[in-house]
């Protein structure tokens, strides 16, 4: 891995005030998806002539995600806005296929488990592939770091 490939990464995400705070729970599901995030990442600005590696500082503006990108520096690199429409019915489904996966683990065999668990994977691919496609051409990251972001855009959905 090359100099700038190993500095093209986040280092740092931060939620703005604009996310809300929620119960104690919920706090600690973001935490640790930002800790995931940043622990393992490919994250570049598309057309960044500069170096990170990266701060990411999200917030919502009306229904939309912003992605308030700047260097370790705190120097300015960019902001994307995204709609969160998309991710809507994802979103939702996600939520609902967790609680039945949740719900199967007391009570159901490990087969019917292990199914619920397979849709429920499916379904975060399939949302992770949404956010790929909605960064295309804004920000460069590969498919694991997109899901780690869309486990961030679905928590912080989760009011608790």
């Amino acid at each position: 891995m090359s100099e700038r490939d190993q500095n093209a990464r986040l280092v740092d995400v931060e939620l703005d005030e604009s996310i809300g705070r929620s119960t104690p729970d919920v706090e600690h599901e973001r935490a640790v998806a930002i800790f995931d995030l940043i622990e393992d990442n490919a994250f570049a600005p598309v057309g960044d002539t500069g170096e990170g590696p990266y701060k990411l500082r999200l917030s919502l503006a009306e229904a939309r995600l912003v992605f308030a990108i700047s260097r370790e520096d705190g120097e300015t690199v960019v902001t994307h806005i995204l709609s969160l429409t998309p991710f809507r019915r994802i979103v939702k489904d996600y939520y609902m296929i967790c609680e039945s996966y949740y719900d199967a683990i007391r009570s159901s065999t490990p087969s019917q488990i292990e199914a619920i668990d397979m849709g429920r994977r499916g379904l975060h691919n399939e949302g992770s592939q949404t956010l790929l496609d909605r960064l295309s051409g804004k920000i460069e990251v590969d498919f694991d770091t997109a899901r780690r972001l869309f486990t961030l855009v679905c928590v912080l959905h989760w009011r608790g």
